[in-house]
């Protein structure tokens, strides 16, 4: 009697539809590394590499003439800024400036902005064009002009001042009034914030505006009650830019005292002391100290608008 054997099947490897790299969730994390590439070596080299240099730097006597002799000298810089009447006096000077022009230029924008999207107003868009216009002028070039309109005996806004039987003030020469002169200047360029404020008021539902004038609530009342609660998110963002921008003030107090700081350092902001320290004095290490002293105030007084925030910004679907 034959024996007849069967082989018997064996076991089969269960078959992968693609290698580990071929699979799609890592085709499509790939290829989101490749587009966001760019922007990644972009943020190494110019953001985050700069800001460690700078860090380390800060930590040293770097100087500029005599880059060989740098050593490392620890806290020293910063204990050094503690007692430097130059960088207290630019920080007071730099929050006498925030003082005014913060407020000003968020009314201002909130206004024009106001008055741009009224629903009733004729050539909305070359109105908001000729506000948005002046951000595209160098701030040099624009500086220059309001210097000349500001001059006290030939300047146009003394001379319509005078016209009115008003006092004629030294604008830029007198410590009262250079900074309501720079505010003034900087309200040239509000059309950022109008812009962004228009587009804020466009996103509120006007179901809301008909049932409160259905309900007889007036013009105040809508506005305080409805407008500002659903712009929150916008002004946030706007003040914000704005308190970023008057602690990195430069250009406009530069270009009007030729970096001295004048009238009697009134003045003499943090950044052109920065500058100052870093390019005229060749003080590097002192400079970069001063720039993370600049970066850890700044980033403090955010986090303080954002812990505000978070009881007084209205976000749809949220919480206030």
């Amino acid at each position: 009697m034959s024996e007849t054997t069967e082989a018997l099947p064996t076991a089969v490897a269960p078959r992968t539809d693609a290698t580990w790299l071929a699979r799609p969730s890592i085709r499509e994390a790939a290829w989101g590394i490749v587009f966001i590439g760019p922007w990644l070596i972009g943020l190494v080299l110019f953001t985050a590499g700069p800001m460690i240099v700078s860090l380390v730097m800060s930590l040293t006597n770097f100087d500029l003439v005599h880059p060989s002799a740098a050593r490392f000298v620890g806290l020293d810089n910063y204990v050094r800024l503690a007692g430097d009447p130059s960088v207290i006096g630019s920080l007071i000077a730099t929050i006498k400036f925030a003082v005014i022009t913060i407020p000003l230029t968020m009314i201002a924008s909130l206004g024009f902005a106001l008055l741009l999207n009224h629903p009733k107003l004729l050539f909305k868009g070359p109105l908001r064009a000729l506000v948005y216009m002046p951000v595209m002028i160098p701030l040099v070039a624009s500086t220059l002009v309001w210097i000349g309109f500001l001059n006290t005996d030939t300047g146009w806004l003394n001379g319509i001042l005078g016209a009115l039987g008003l006092p004629r003030p030294d604008w830029i020469n007198s410590q009262t009034w250079i900074y309501p002169a720079l505010s003034i200047i900087g309200l040239w360029s509000i059309g950022n914030f109008m812009i962004i404020n228009i587009a804020g008021l466009q996103s509120v539902p006007t179901e809301l505006y008909e049932a409160a004038r259905m309900d007889g609530a007036g013009a105040w009342t809508t506005f305080r009650r409805i407008t500002i609660p659903l712009m929150s998110p916008v002004l946030l963002y706007n003040l914000v830019i704005v308190l970023i921008g008057t602690f990195q003030y430069f250009t406009q107090a530069y270009t009007m005292t030729n970096g001295r700081g004048d009238p009697n350092n009134a003045t003499l902001f943090i950044n052109l002391v920065l500058f100052r320290e870093g390019f005229v004095f060749n003080h590097m290490g002192y400079a970069a100290a001063i720039a993370w002293l600049l970066f850890v105030i700044v980033l403090g007084l955010t986090l303080v608008l954002f812990a505000v925030a978070r009881k007084r910004v209205y976000y749809a679907g949220g919480e206030r």
